[in-house]
């Protein structure tokens, strides 16, 4: 897809003057966990595009054109019990959008696919649901088609929409550790706390120098035997969710858990699966986290849905992975020199993947930097990372680029 002649991407690289968002009074950051409805639909949206990616690539050497990022999660019902409750009705999930099902005289299994990548997804990431009974998943994927003799002759890389995607870098000490929050609840805690489910969210409030962090944390009921044990848990997750945040801030930090208990009125936060999907609680793609895995309000941020896109010429997709990915290798590559970078790239729909409308990049320079020491080599890294943006796609279809 690289060309071989020079090509002006039109980068602008511009100084600005404003505090970084680390040394602002104020910062809100928020995550929404794996096993929060709005992840799920993300994490089957995405599962469902890899699926058919890797289909299309064996049958037919590249990846046909498809958009599965529409999936819906319409929440069950359920009785919650100490020592173990009951599914009442199943939590229903939607999964639609738009996928090339033909080429030529060949059928594709469009739907048959995605419901497998849907379940092998769910049946991955959340051990305690069983999902012939839990769940009750549906495929209504529009059907696209492609010419077999044109096959070939669309292969040519350009934008599919005018849409944008925004970066920055680097995370703020808030920013890691809710991200860091998360992750670790749902990773290296099971082990010790298999009485926590799935479904957590971390908001993340730094004032000064003092981070609070509330905690919403599902807990699986059959394994806690009584509210005695509930609330002896829920200290426990407390005390370790602030030893694990000393290894990566200096900053004072408060843990809140599950702040809406009442123990006196039996109020408590248990579920049957460790996901609140199956009591009422519905999820949309792009509802949730941004691609940089958390939702930034103090960050620009853009609304796209990345997640079921399609990895090829999607720019939605692209772009916003992409952005994050320069904001990055900048911040490392011209060390202690840029406090902040801000990247925002547009397309036009018809415009090749890695030739945008424009690329901007905004730099705040830490004191006494003089810009024009950096200005060449950001334009540089920028101009480089666009020119490679097909190993995106690899990263994409392997699932080693996170879109929530």
């Amino acid at each position: 897809m690289e060309s071989q002649l020079k090509v002006d991407r039109n980068i602008q690289v511009e100084a600005i003057q404003q505090s970084p968002t680390a040394s602002r009074e104020v910062e809100i950051v928020e995550r929404k966990g794996i096993g929060h409805p709005d992840s799920v639909s993300d994490g089957i949206a995405e599962a469902v595009s890899r699926s058919l990616s890797k289909y299309y690539i064996k049958n037919y050497g590249r990846i046909l054109h498809h958009n599965t990022d529409q999936v819906e999660v319409v929440g069950g019902q359920s009785d919650p019990k100490f020592k173990g409750g009951n599914i009442l009705e199943p939590t229903y999930i939607l999964l639609s959008g738009r996928a090339t099902a033909s080429v030529g005289n060949d059928r594709i299994p469009v739907k048959s696919l995605s419901i497998k990548a849907a379940k092998d997804y769910l049946s991955e990431h959340f051990p305690d649901l069983d999902i012939d009974s839990d769940i009750m998943l549906d495929s209504r994927i529009g059907n696209g088609s492609i010419d077999l003799k044109g096959l070939y002759d669309t292969q040519k890389f350009k934008a599919n929409d005018t849409s944008f995607g925004v970066g920055f870098a680097p995370f703020t000490d808030t920013e890691r550790l809710v991200k860091l929050t998360e992750n670790y609840i749902n990773g290296d805690l099971k082990k010790s706390l298999p009485q926590i489910g799935y479904d957590i969210k971390v908001m993340g409030f730094r004032r000064n120098k003092t981070i609070n962090l509330t905690v919403a944390a599902a807990y699986v009921d059959k394994h806690v035997n009584n509210a005695d044990e509930y609330f002896s848990i829920k200290e426990e997750l407390t005390e370790k969710i602030k030893d694990n945040a000393s290894k990566y801030t200096n900053y004072d930090v408060n843990v809140f858990v599950n702040t809406g208990d009442l123990k006196d009125d039996s109020v408590y936060y248990l579920t049957v699966t460790g996901l609140s999907m199956e009591n009422g609680d519905d999820g949309s793609v792009g509802r949730g986290n941004r691609v940089t895995g958390l939702i930034t309000p103090y960050r620009p941020m853009s609304m796209e849905a990345a997640a079921g896109k399609n990895p090829v010429t999607h720019v939605g997709k692209l772009y916003n992975v992409l952005s994050n990915i320069i904001a990055d290798k900048i911040v490392k590559e011209e060390g202690g020199d840029i406090k902040e970078v801000l990247v925002r790239i547009v397309s036009q729909i018809g415009r090749p993947v890695d030739e945008p409308h424009a690329a901007s990049l905004q730099v705040i320079y830490a004191n006494n930097v003089d810009p024009s020491k950096h200005k060449s080599n950001i334009r540089a890294i920028a101009d480089d990372r666009l020119a490679h943006i097909s190993d995106l796609t690899n990263m994409f279809v392997e699932g080693k680029a996170e879109v929530f």
